[in-house]
């Protein structure tokens, strides 16, 4: 009788214990996973406008500040390879002057025509790797838009001199050594472009080439076209400064050094106050102590980076 007392579970006994602790487990269970859930929502939420910041700011930096462009011809080889992204400062003209040896893209319409495209166009995976670039923002250029090297700002005497050594490039009456970016085995230039005359680059005009000059099709083929091959200031769209892509590839488009003759510089200031017709002996001294001695001496050195090579 004791022994039967003892061994039987009695109503509500450890049986109901256990499902009142199961229950309780259960409903502490429910009332901490609600919190848990509202964090996972929070962070997701916070994530998705995290994301839609940075492509409103990327959109924003991509229409104002920045541009990436495919390279879709040979006319600049080996400086840019066929397929290259290259990134444009859209603002670098906006606080500073068009300068000499600056890499730049430009929109043609009205004044050149589409290039000739080297072979390299056809391959499939250079137009893959264009259209996957296009899809995540870059611009591949189009037939309007070309890039080229500034060789000739407003007022410069830029012209194709027979020297000893064959033909080369002269401007302002001084030679530019070009062996640094040229394509191999090409030449400067082939021949005069005005006869024996210098072609004076008007006012607010550029002068531009490319640096396979066997391939490129700029200022020269458009001597004739009435304003004399230059490309209006303008037109520019901005300064080519780096290639992000391919990674083997990856370098900045610093300025070549025979652009930074100080002879280019102080010819350039006199032959645009002459070729302008103004300017007293006053005007122009002041000009060149100003405009050439300081702040073109300040820009060059904030523009030079001393752990790139040159």
């Amino acid at each position: 009788m004791t022994d039967d007392l003892e061994t039987a579970a009695p109503p509500g006994g450890a049986s109901g214990r256990h499902r009142s602790a199961g229950s309780s487990r259960r409903r502490r269970t429910g009332r901490d996973s609600q919190p848990e859930r509202d964090k996972k929502g929070a962070f997701f939420r916070e994530l998705a406008v995290l994301a839609g910041l940075v492509l409103v700011l990327t959109a924003l930096l991509r229409g104002l500040v920045f541009e990436a462009y495919v390279i879709p011809s040979g006319s600049m080889e080996n400086t840019l390879q066929v397929g290259d992204k290259i990134l444009v400062n859209k603002l670098s003209y906006r606080f500073g002057d068009i300068e000499r040896g600056d890499v730049v893209v430009f929109d043609g319409t009205g004044s050149f025509t589409p290039e000739v495209k080297s072979d390299d166009d056809a391959n499939p995976v250079v137009e893959a790797a264009q259209w996957v670039w296009h899809l995540f923002g870059g611009t591949p250029a189009n037939e309007e838009d070309f890039v080229k090297r500034i060789v000739g700002v407003g007022g410069d005497k830029v012209e194709c001199r027979r020297t000893t050594t064959g033909f080369a490039m002269f401007v302002n009456g001084t030679r530019l050594d070009e062996d640094s970016y040229l394509y191999p085995d090409n030449k400067p230039c082939e021949q005069e472009f005005k006869g024996d005359r210098a072609i004076v680059v008007p006012k607010g005009r550029l002068w531009v080439m490319g640096d396979h000059r066997a391939l490129s099709a700029d200022s020269r083929e458009h001597v004739d076209d009435g304003h004399l091959g230059t490309v209006h200031e303008d037109a520019v769209i901005g300064r080519g400064f780096a290639v992000v892509w391919p990674t083997r590839h990856w370098r900045t488009l610093p300025t070549p050094g025979t652009f930074e003759q100080r002879q280019l510089r102080g010819a350039a200031v006199d032959g645009l106050l002459t070729e302008s017709g103004h300017g007293s002996p006053a005007a122009t001294f002041a000009a060149a102590l100003v405009g050439v001695g300081v702040v073109r001496g300040l820009r060059g050195r904030w523009r030079q980076d001393p752990l790139l090579p040159r």
